[in-house]
């Protein structure tokens, strides 16, 4: 079952002013604003990342090491 929020958006190109991030334990990709490196939500989320992957991510992308769902939910409180 496909998670749908209205700014989170999935495609093979990533449109100007957003970035890509794999999520959870499927490595499922989001394209996601750049406007939520600003936030301390998204942040905290990033914490996450440096601690688990240490700025190495063998995939090639930003890797957030939490439960889709939960990602879903921090970013659709996020403006």
């Amino acid at each position: 079952m496909a998670i749908r929020l209205p700014r989170i958006i999935s495609s093979k190109k990533v449109p100007k002013g957003y970035f890509a991030v794999y999520v959870g334990e499927n490595q499922k990709r989001f394209v996601i604003p750049v406007s939520f490196l600003n936030q301390p939500l998204f942040q905290d989320l990033l914490g996450m990342s440096e601690e688990e992957f240490r700025h190495t991510y063998p995939t090639g992308g930003l890797r957030i090491p939490c439960n889709e769902d939960i990602f879903a939910d921090v970013t659709s409180r996020l403006n």
